[in-house]
C-alpha cells in the first residue's frame, strides 16, 4: 500500500509538471512559469519550459476535441489558404492530425497516459490514425493510384511515419495487426512512388524506413535512390539547395530529417549514408547560429514562414552528438529566445491556434498549400525534447555566443557561404542578423505564387526589420521597383549574384517584363547599416523607388527628422524602438517618408523612406545610384560620422567606384 501511495504521488507531480502553465493560460498568451535564471540567464527557459510551451500548443489544439471522431479541423483564415471547397477537406484533417502529433509524440514517450481537455491524447491519435484507413470514415485516404504522382498525402504520412519511427511504442504497438498492416499497405503506396525533386524525398524516405523497420517488405532500393539524391543537394557549410531555392528548409528541414533518420533508422542499416548525412550536419554549427540575433531572434524570410519556430530543431539536435566544439548555451539560447519571439507574442495565438503569418495574420506571407492546420509543422521543433535530459543542450549555462566577445560594438561581420552564395551578416551595434541570398524567380513562371514575392526577392532580410509588402502606389522597403510598360510599379526579382570580394556582396538584376532595365548591384555591409551603390545599364530612361527597411507603428507616433549633414540630405525615422536614416549620395533626386497601412507585419500602420528618381530624358544624368541605409536603436543620438560614414565617393567612369569610409577604409567596387 506504501508503494502504491508513493507511485500515485510521483504520478501527480509528472502531471503538475507537464500542466504547469495551465493556471497562467487564461490570458491566452504563453507565460514561462518559475523562470530558471541560474542556468538560464537570457531566458529563463529549460527543458520544462519546453514541455509547457509544446502543451501550451496541444492544448489549443485540443480544445477542438471532446470525441474521438472529433478530426484536428481548426478555424480557417480569411484569405488565399485552403480549403475553399469540401474537396480538400479530408487533406485538411490529415494535415491538423499529423502536423499536432509532431508536439505530441515526443510528450507522449515521457507521459503516454496523457490528458487533455478530458482526453487520453495516445488514444486519440491512434484511433484517428485508424480512421485513415477506414473506408467508411471521413478521414479515410485512399491510396495511390497505380500511375498517381506525389501528393499532400504523400508529405503527410511522411510525417505521419517520422513520429512513428521516434516513439513506436505509443503510437503502433497498440495498433491491432490488421490495422498495422493495412497501414503498410496504404502509407506505401505513397513511399513507394514518385516525389518531388526537394526536401519531399524525405516522406518517402520516412515511410519507406519505418516500414523496413518493423518488418514490413519495402522498395529498398529506391529508399537508397531516394536517399543517396537527397545528398547530391548538399552545397557546403550546411546549406542544402531546395530546388531551386535556399531558405529555411535548406537548413532545418535538410538537417533535421538527415540527423533524427540517422538517429533512429540510419545508424543501424544504412550507417555509411548516415554518416554522410552527419558530416553535413556538422556543417551548419559554424554559420547557422549567426542566422539568428543576439536575442535569439530568426529572420522573417522564406516560405512557410508561418511554420516559423520549426527553424530552431537543428540547435537541440546537436544534443544527440555532445561535440566538445559547440557551445550548446549559446545553442539553447537561440532555440529558447525563437520561442519566446513568438509563443509570448499577443498575436501568435488565434482561435487558441496559432496563425498563419509571422507574428501574427499576415497574408503576404501565406502561401496557397497551407491550411490553418499546416502551421503545426513548427511542431517540428519539440523533437528536440527527445534529447536526453543530461545533454549539454540541456545542461550547459545559457549564454550569447559569439555576441559576447567574437562580435564587437562599431564593426560588422560577414560570413559569406560559399556555393550556396548566401551571405550572413551581423550587426553588434543592435544585435542584428542580415542574409542575402537566392531569388530567380518570374512570376509568370510561379505557379503557387511565392518564390517571386517579397518573401525572396528583398535585397536583404534583417531580424530588427521585418519585411513589407510592397504597395500598389510603389512604396517598397529594401527593394527596387521600376515603373514598367503597363504603368504599374514592378520590383526586382531576377538577381544573379556575382561574387563576393573584399566585403562586397555583388548581383547583376533584370526586369522581368523588360531585359532593356537592368542593373549591376553592390551591397556594402558597415558597422550601423549599408551602403548601396549600384549601377544602372538600363538603354533608356525609367522611373524608379529605392526602398529602407520599414518601421512599424508601436506604442507612439513614427517621428520624422530631416537635416544636413556636409550638404547632404538625411531623413530620419523613429518608432519607439528603432531609427532608420536615408542619405542618397549620387543620382537621385527625390526623398520621401511615406506611411502605409496593411503592408507590415508587425502593425497596420508603418512607414519607409523612400528615394526616387523620375526619368526625363535618353540620357539619364548619371548611371551610378548610391546611398546610405543606416540604423540605430531609438535614444541614442547620431553623430556626423556616423550619419555620413563616408569621406569621399569617386565615379571614376570605367565601371569603378572607389569610396573612402572613415577609419581610412577605401573600397574600390569593380562592376
Amino acid at each position: 500500500m506504501k508503494n502504491l501511495k508513493l507511485f500515485f504521488c510521483f504520478f501527480i507531480i509528472s502531471f503538475a509538471s507537464v500542466f504547469s502553465q495551465n493556471k497562467e493560460r487564461a490570458t491566452g498568451i504563453f507565460q514561462i512559469v518559475n523562470p530558471n535564471y541560474d542556468l538560464s540567464p537570457k531566458t529563463g527557459m529549460t527543458k520544462q519550459h519546453w514541455k509547457d510551451a509544446a502543451m501550451y500548443l496541444l492544448e489549443g489544439a485540443f480544445s477542438y476535441i471532446h470525441t474521438l471522431d472529433d478530426p484536428m479541423k481548426f478555424p480557417k483564415q480569411p484569405g488565399k489558404s485552403y480549403p475553399h471547397d469540401e474537396r480538400r477537406v479530408p487533406t485538411e484533417k490529415l494535415e491538423g492530425l499529423c502536423r499536432t502529433l509532431f508536439v505530441a509524440s515526443p510528450i507522449l514517450k515521457e507521459h503516454p497516459n496523457l490528458v487533455i481537455n478530458n482526453m487520453k491524447v495516445a488514444d486519440y491519435y491512434r484511433y484517428q490514425i485508424s480512421q485513415l484507413i477506414n473506408p467508411n470514415s471521413p478521414s479515410y485516404i485512399v491510396p495511390r493510384a497505380k500511375n498517381g504522382g506525389p501528393s499532400q498525402n504523400l508529405v503527410e504520412f511522411g510525417a505521419l511515419a517520422l513520429s512513428l519511427l521516434v516513439n513506436p511504442e505509443v503510437l503502433w504497438e497498440p495498433l491491432p495487426q490488421t490495422q498495422k498492416d493495412e497501414l503498410a499497405r496504404v502509407m506505401l503506396s505513397y513511399g513507394d512512388g514518385p516525389t518531388v525533386d526537394s526536401n519531399w524525398k524525405f516522406f518517402n524516405i520516412f515511410v519507406l524506413s519505418f516500414f523496413k523497420e518493423h518488418g514490413y517488405e519495402v522498395n529498398e532500393t529506391l529508399l537508397v535512390e531516394y536517399l543517396e539524391k537527397s545528398l547530391t543537394h548538399y552545397r557546403g557549410n550546411g546549406w542544402y539547395n531546395d530546388s531551386p531555392a535556399y531558405d529555411y528548409y535548406s537548413m532545418w528541414a535538410f538537417q533535421m530529417y538527415g540527423m533524427v533518420w540517422s538517429q533512429y533508422f540510419g545508424d543501424k542499416y544504412y550507417p555509411e549514408i548516415a554518416e554522410k548525412f552527419k558530416e553535413n550536419f556538422n556543417g551548419l554549427k559554424d554559420n547557422y547560429p549567426y542566422m539568428f540575433s543576439e536575442n535569439g531572434e530568426m529572420i522573417m524570410y522564406g516560405r512557410s514562414i508561418s511554420y516559423r519556430t520549426g527553424s530552431i530543431v537543428p540547435f537541440p539536435l546537436m544534443g544527440f552528438q555532445n561535440d566538445a566544439h559547440v557551445n550548446y548555451g549559446w545553442m539553447r539560447r537561440i532555440s529558447s529566445g525563437v520561442i519566446k519571439q513568438f509563443f509570448t507574442h499577443p498575436d501568435f495565438m488565434k482561435d487558441q491556434v496559432p496563425t498563419l503569418g509571422f507574428y501574427g495574420p499576415f497574408e503576404p506571407t501565406v502561401q496557397n498549400y497551407s491550411c490553418r492546420g499546416s502551421v503545426y509543422w513548427m511542431g517540428k521543433a519539440f523533437f528536440g525534447l527527445l534529447v536526453p535530459d543530461d545533454s549539454p543542450f540541456w545542461t550547459a549555462k545559457e549564454n550569447n555566443g559569439a555576441w559576447e566577445k567574437e562580435l564587437q560594438k562599431n564593426q560588422v561581420y560577414n560570413k559569406f557561404q560559399g556555393e550556396s552564395e548566401v551571405l550572413i551578416t551581423d550587426y553588434p551595434n543592435i544585435g542584428a542578423a542580415e542574409l542575402r541570398a537566392w531569388c530567380h524567380e518570374k512570376v509568370k513562371d510561379d505557379w503557387q505564387k511565392f518564390r517571386s514575392t517579397e518573401n525572396y526577392n528583398r535585397l536583404s532580410y534583417n531580424s530588427a526589420f521585418p519585411w513589407q509588402a510592397d504597395g500598389e502606389n510603389g512604396e517598397v522597403a529594401m527593394n527596387y521597383v521600376i515603373k514598367n510598360k503597363k504603368d504599374e510599379w514592378e520590383a526586382f526579382r531576377l538577381y544573379t549574384f556575382k561574387k563576393f570580394e573584399n566585403g562586397i556582396y555583388y548581383r547583376d538584376v533584370v526586369l522581368e517584363t523588360n531585359e532593356n532595365i537592368k542593373f549591376s548591384l553592390a551591397d556594402v555591409p558597415l558597422a550601423n547599416g549599408i551602403l548601396r551603390v549600384d549601377k544602372n545599364n538600363s538603354n533608356q530612361p525609367i522611373s524608379m523607388r529605392l526602398g529602407h527597411y520599414a518601421l512599424p507603428k508601436l506604442d507612439k507616433e513614427i517621428v520624422t527628422t530631416t537635416k544636413k549633414v556636409k550638404g547632404y540630405d538625411v531623413t530620419i525615422i523613429d518608432n519607439g524602438n528603432y531609427q532608420l536614416a536615408m542619405v542618397p549620395l549620387l543620382g537621385w533626386n527625390n526623398i520621401e517618408v511615406l506611411n502605409t497601412e496593411g503592408l507590415h507585419p508587425e502593425s497596420n500602420e508603418s512607414s519607409v523612406i523612400n528615394l526616387m528618381h523620375n526619368k526625363t530624358s535618353k540620357k539619364e544624368n548619371s548611371s551610378i545610384y548610391a546611398t546610405l541605409m543606416l540604423w540605430k536603436k531609438s535614444g541614442e543620438t547620431w553623430t556626423k560620422k556616423e550619419l555620413l560614414p563616408i569621406r569621399k565617393i569617386t565615379n571614376l567612369g570605367d565601371n569603378t567606384v572607389v569610396i573612402k569610409i572613415e577609419g581610412n577604409t577605401e573600397k574600390s567596387i569593380q562592376f
